[in-house]
């Protein structure tokens, strides 16, 4: 993992355990509103949303630290995850006001329950910086992907999959769908309907709260008792978690490894990659992460001194939040990972290494085999 290179961060910022408490620095009691400087430095609170997906202790939190630490030596960095809880969240959120942070960056449990903070923060000249998920109530920029994109790209490689198997036409799919108190999740569904539809039979659908692989896995349970396994031609799952879910209900009812109907997901997990490297998961769509995080630390240091916003190789767009409030937003293009570009993307990038996708088991896939 990076390192921090924050030059200010004190002995009292202890890293966030698996039971999602908070940890707080010492504020920097700035007055409200002020425009703050690279040299002087500024406080910077970061706020995660759950430790369900692998990604965010991983890679987010260590990415956004390192990056910010580049860009402002000379900041105070506060960091906590909520493990999915929305009051924790808040109660992490007031915490962070209360002890003088200068700009916020929030990736929200939950999008609408958000805005109580976003309107606190304002309140105090604190901007917000929506990361990942558009909160409500007024962000000041928002850095994610382009989420209806990945539900397209989810959608697009679902029928290729279908037609290579040479299913198309037959049997019906299972969609999967994310929270529905996350807005990404709204914009995954969307992106994927406006492919599949008309193209295929969509035989069951759900949503998911709180993404919960142990919810997909009933979810999936009902839709194989109601449809029959056989008739399954292939399940949009809207992220690793929730495929590792459908895959397990349907491993639970008797479906063979090479007889899996194609399953999508999303976040490019390392137990997402060695699904599809033993043929039980056919694709996961990559958000390369360290750009999105270094892009963020870059936005926030934008934020806090008053400057305009830099979005770099990428476009700035306006996007409309629940209140059709327009947001300068970032967005980054995602891409879909199959077995055949696993060493183009994760391992090129150093995602992960061969080594790590190879452990154990799945040393002796086709992929490891030849990989290693």
């Amino acid at each position: 993992m990076p390192g921090s290179g924050l030059a200010a961060v004190t002995a009292a910022l202890a890293l966030v355990t698996a039971t999602g408490c908070q940890s707080i620095t010492s504020g920097g009691g700035e007055e409200e509103g002020e425009v703050h400087s690279v040299e002087e430095g500024f406080h910077v609170g970061l706020l995660l949303p759950d430790l369900f997906t692998a990604r965010y202790e991983a890679f987010d939190y260590p990415y956004f630290e390192e990056a910010l630490g580049e860009q402002c030596p000379n900041c105070e960095f506060s960091y906590a995850n909520a493990d999915g809880e929305v009051d924790e969240q808040q109660t992490q959120a007031q915490a962070m006001l209360t002890d003088g942070i200068d700009v916020l960056v929030l990736d929200a449990v939950d999008a609408e329950a958000a805005a109580g903070t976003v309107n606190e923060a304002s309140s105090q000249g604190v901007p917000v910086l929506a990361y990942d998920r558009l909160a409500e109530g007024g962000v000041d920029a928002y850095v994610s992907f382009d989420n209806h994109r990945v539900g397209q790209v989810q959608g697009e490689s679902l029928l290729a999959a279908i037609e290579e198997e040479g299913t198309t036409g037959e049997g019906q799919i299972v969609m999967v769908n994310g929270s529905p108190t996350d807005p990404n999740a709204a914009d995954f569904k969307a992106g994927a309907h406006e492919v599949l539809d008309g193209q295929i039979e969509i035989g069951q659908e759900y949503d998911t709260p709180d993404w919960s692989p142990e919810e997909a896995t009933t979810q999936m349970e009902g839709a194989i008792t109601s449809l029959g396994a056989d008739e399954i031609t292939g399940v949009l799952a809207a992220n690793d978690g929730m495929a590792s879910g459908v895959i397990a209900a349907l491993q639970s009812a008797g479906v063979a490894t090479e007889d899996l109907p194609p399953v999508t997901g999303q976040d490019a997990e390392l137990a997402g990659i060695q699904r599809i490297v033993a043929g039980e998961q056919y694709m996961t769509v990559y958000k390369e992460i360290r750009p999105q995080a270094e892009l963020a630390a870059q936005v926030t240091v934008d934020l806090a001194t008053g400057s305009d916003i830099e979005p770099g190789e990428h476009s700035l767009a306006q996007l409309e939040d629940g209140s059709g409030e327009e947001i300068d937003s970032v967005l980054l293009e995602p891409v879909a990972l199959t077995i055949d570009n696993i060493d183009d993307t994760v391992v090129s990038d150093g995602f992960y290494t061969v080594e790590e996708i190879c452990e154990g088991e799945y040393a002796d896939t086709d992929y490891c085999q030849e990989a290693l």
